[in-house]
């Protein structure tokens, strides 16, 4: 209606307002036949090219306010804008229909992209395959999706109302690898295909997706498949890797700390048993040298095993709020046996903030880097502990005068059992200390690091967030 009032209005504004030659009356006419063919569609347009026909007929070809036609050009000149308006109108609504296709293609390969981005957002395969369902439905606004695996006995959807999706159909196509449809239900089941490889099947129910879509979707969602399978897998084999080489170094390291305190031990023990007359005070000594060897295989044994437990993340952390100045306080008190002579500076504002901690642990953590400052500092050099907070967070650092760590060997030193190569002849350990303090800080969601310099001693540091 609104078309044929336009009409109706170009030929009375032409017939009685505004008087112009035919050629501008049939230019606007057709004008306004292509406007209807690119707003309405070919149908529409058509009958508007014929209603302003006869309206050019009618009014602006004499004999006027009739039908009739008195020259035969005029017959020619009416033929010809007919056939003008019409194939003006079937070119629009093919360029009308060719610009809707290209947003429909634009719409779906925006989807694909969107849908590709979530499936690379994972990694787990079981997590990939709950979630798979419902990113079909958020991407492609379809009203439930479902996927099969051959070799997994669950169907995972999107919602447990499925929508009309059959799952023995769906266990079909997984086996088959044939795709169906069907129209009545808006139901369409894919094979999820890898090359020529069937690894699953989807369906999807609610708007019928393009076949190209759908093959787009099925090669996405097989390879997302795929990829996090193989991740998963690499994953597994590099912790078996990781772990036959900690069983190594383990029985490396075991063999080699283990061998020391238990010779001084089974020497004293044979000893003793051997000479039942040793004076009180040499029996004394052997007896000491018994405790304190076996307080240090105590020890080695006590920190494998923390370690074991800190890779497994089996530690429970008892937070709470602490002051950093406290923790200090009490490592060194605790460690005054293992720093000897060494003056300990303690540069703490009592002003800073509270750190929510686990405090024994955090205590732990200073404790390895004074052990550590104290086993690799001349006997009466000094160690400085300083603390500040800065950027949301509590910087603690222990300073030392040893004989510093060059740029190599900086990156490898948090490792399990490594030790320093120009130390391990000279200082006794296990190389567990550092990486058992930085798995501690680890948990707390912090960060440890050390800078050297060689001849002039090391900062080791570790932030807690605040």
């Amino acid at each position: 209606m609104t078309a044929c009032g336009a009409v109706a209005a170009i030929a009375l504004l032409y017939r009685y307002v505004i008087h112009v030659n035919p050629t501008t009356i049939a230019l606007t006419l057709l004008l306004m036949v292509l406007v209807v063919s690119a707003t309405w569609g070919l149908h529409v347009a058509v009958s508007v090219a014929v209603i302003a026909t006869l309206a050019f007929n009618y009014f602006f070809l004499p004999p006027y306010g009739t039908f009739a036609i008195s020259d035969p050009q005029n017959w020619i000149a009416l033929f010809v804008f007919l056939v003008t308006a019409v194939i003006a109108s079937e070119l629009a609504e093919r360029a009308r229909r060719e610009a809707q296709g290209a947003n429909e293609r634009r719409l779906e390969a925006e989807r694909l992209y969107g849908y590709s981005q979530l499936l690379l957002a994972n990694d787990n395969v079981a997590e990939l395959l709950n979630s798979i369902p419902g990113y079909m439905v958020e991407s492609f606004d379809v009203r439930a999706a479902a996927i099969a695996l051959p070799n997994r006995l669950d169907v995972y959807r999107s919602n447990p109302d499925l929508g009309g999706i059959d799952l023995h159909n769906l266990r079909l196509v997984c086996n088959g690898g044939e795709p169906k449809t069907d129209a009545q239900t808006q139901v369409m089941y894919m094979p999820l295909r890898v090359g020529a490889r069937v690894v699953g099947s989807f369906a999807l129910s609610g708007e019928l997706l393009s076949r190209e879509t759908l093959e787009a979707m099925s090669s996405l969602t097989a390879i997302a498949i795929e990829r996090a399978g193989a991740i998963e897998k690499l994953g597994r084999a590099e912790a078996a890797r990781e772990s036959e080489q900690l069983r190594s170094v383990l029985m490396d390291s075991v063999s080699h700390e283990f061998r020391t305190p238990l010779t001084a031990i089974k020497a004293s023990v044979t000893s003793l048993l051997g000479n039942q007359n040793f004076a009180a005070n040499q029996r004394q000594e052997l007896l000491t040298v018994i405790d304190e060897e076996a307080d240090r295989l105590n020890r080695l044994v006590g920190e494998a095993a923390e370690m074991a437990q800190l890779d497994a993340n089996k530690v429970e952390l008892q937070l709470g709020q602490y002051s950093m100045q406290d923790a200090v306080a009490e490592s060194v008190r605790e460690a005054r046996q293992a720093l000897g002579k060494h003056p300990v500076q303690i540069q703490v504002p009592e002003n800073l903030p509270s750190v929510k901690m686990d405090v024994h642990r955090v205590k732990e953590v200073l404790i390895h880097l004074l052990e550590n400052a104290s086993k690799y500092s001349a006997p009466d050099a000094p160690i400085h502990i300083t603390a500040e907070a800065r950027d949301g967070e509590l910087t603690t650092s222990v300073a030392d005068h040893g004989p510093g760590i060059d740029e190599f060997e900086q990156s490898l030193i948090f490792d399990k059992f490594y030790r320093g190569r120009n130390q391990r002849a000279r200082v006794q350990g296990t190389g567990m200390g550092l990486a058992i303090a930085k798995a501690i800080v680890a948990a707390h969601g912090g960060r440890m690091g050390v800078t050297s310099q060689l001849g002039y001693g090391s900062v080791f540091y570790f932030s807690l967030p605040i």
